[in-house]
């Protein structure tokens, strides 16, 4: 029997192609195949590669782009969130909030994108599923989850007068933020107030958090003011933004004057240039004098309680029942029905605590009486300016009462100039 040695070199040659073998049987084995050799096939004799080409190929083509993108927190509340679709047309998409009431929402005409029909809810976390098809039908699906930003990391304003109202000529509009705003001129820039009369309109800052709005003189009778407020991610301080994006119109209506002559105990109503009626008053003792100035009608009651102890008159009054009250300042100057003075003093006296009295019986029933005639004749935004009276002017900050001001001052607090 012949007996052969291998060399050195044959032995390594030979090691090698066992190593060889051996090592594609590990690798075999690390793609976790079974022992009948069907390693990487479906089950139909195809590889995973073969099911991969295949399901590529059967992809839809739509490809949906949803915003914000999940996890964004601090998302705006009007304008951010959307969805698109290209190389396709979206079928249904549902927004939902963490309580899952759903928002609606409404699909373009041409299938190509989707918007929420309204402003969304500030620091609320809402989920969007969206579904679209290409061409030949194939399905694609999308989804996002975010949160809209917090109240503690965005501003707003409140404002007056409110949208499609009727407000008489001295009505200003004013803001009040919520917030104290520091970048006063990149607010007040996305801000606008223009009137169908043509009149020029400046925004005159009182504070940080107060920007009214008005014209040289007062709005024109029967014009059209609109004001654009677009502060949707403006900056009002270090990390605070802003989140309204709101149009508003309201119209101007009658131009009504009511000029109190305190000395003489009388107010004349001029409506468009014309006298309606000369009514006797009663204002303030000298005591308690009326604010002489411009004042503005900014709400009216039927009815109201006036407790002296909120003006600082501590107990000195306390009447559940005014009537016919309309304020005229923040601070408690009103123009109101009295019926607890007597007929006598009306046209004769002064003896009220700094308000404008009017003749009226209680429980506001009478149509006859002045009080009840200024009430029903007059509307908020109308003017009632007081003369001859013993006190200062009226502050252009107490109430809507800005016009109190010289117009060169007023352009002076505008951020963003004349």
């Amino acid at each position: 029997m012949e007996m052969r040695v291998m060399t050195d070199g044959k032995r390594r040659k030979s090691m090698v192609a066992v190593a060889a073998v051996l090592g594609g049987v590990l690798t075999l084995a690390a793609c976790g195949g079974d022992d009948d050799g069907d390693k990487g096939k479906d089950g139909h004799g195809k590889s995973q590669s073969q099911v991969d080409e295949a399901a590529a190929k059967n992809a839809s083509d739509a490809r949906i782009t949803i915003t914000p993108k999940t996890g964004t927190p601090n998302a705006g509340i009007n304008k951010d969130a959307k969805v698109t679709v290209s190389d396709g047309k979206l079928t249904s998409v549902t927004m939902t909030d963490a309580a899952g009431t759903p928002v609606k929402g409404t699909i373009s005409a041409d299938g190509a994108s989707w918007k929420p029909d309204a402003q969304l809810e500030r620091a609320t976390q809402y989920k969007i599923v969206a579904e679209a098809k290409d061409a030949d039908g194939r399905k694609a699906t999308g989804n996002s989850s975010f949160t809209t930003v917090a109240p503690t990391n965005s501003f707003i304003g409140t404002f007056t007068p409110e949208d499609g109202t009727t407000v008489g000529v001295g009505m200003p509009v004013s803001i009040r933020f919520d917030k104290a705003v520091t970048n006063k001129k990149d607010v007040q820039s996305h801000i606008t107030v223009t009137s169908s009369s043509g009149q020029k309109v400046v925004g005159h800052w009182f504070d940080g958090q107060r920007l009214d709005f008005r014209p040289q003189e007062y709005w024109k009778a029967g014009s059209t003011v609109t004001m654009k407020l677009k502060l949707d991610g403006v900056e009002a301080s270090n990390g605070v933004t802003g989140v309204q994006d709101k149009t508003v119109t309201f119209k101007i209506g009658h131009s009504q004057v009511s000029t109190v002559d305190a000395k003489a105990h009388t107010m004349t109503v001029v409506r468009d240039g014309k006298t309606l009626k000369t009514i006797p008053i009663s204002a303030g003792s000298a005591e308690n004098p009326t604010y002489n100035g411009q004042m503005v009608i900014s709400e009216k009651f039927k009815e109201t309680r006036m407790n002296g102890d909120t003006v600082g008159f501590k107990g000195e009054y306390d009447i559940d029942d005014v009537p016919h009250a309309m304020r005229l300042s923040t601070s408690g100057t009103f123009i109101h029905g009295n019926y607890w003075g007597s007929d006598s003093i009306f046209g004769s006296v002064n003896t009220s605590h700094g308000c404008i009295g009017l003749n009226d019986v209680k429980g506001a029933g009478d149509p006859n009486q002045d009080g009840a005639w200024f009430f029903e004749n007059s509307q908020v935004g109308d003017v009632v300016e007081v003369k001859n009276s013993p006190d200062a002017t009226i502050k252009p900050d107490n109430g809507l009462n800005g016009w109190n001001m010289d117009w060169s001052e007023w352009v002076a607090g505008s951020a963003t100039g004349a």
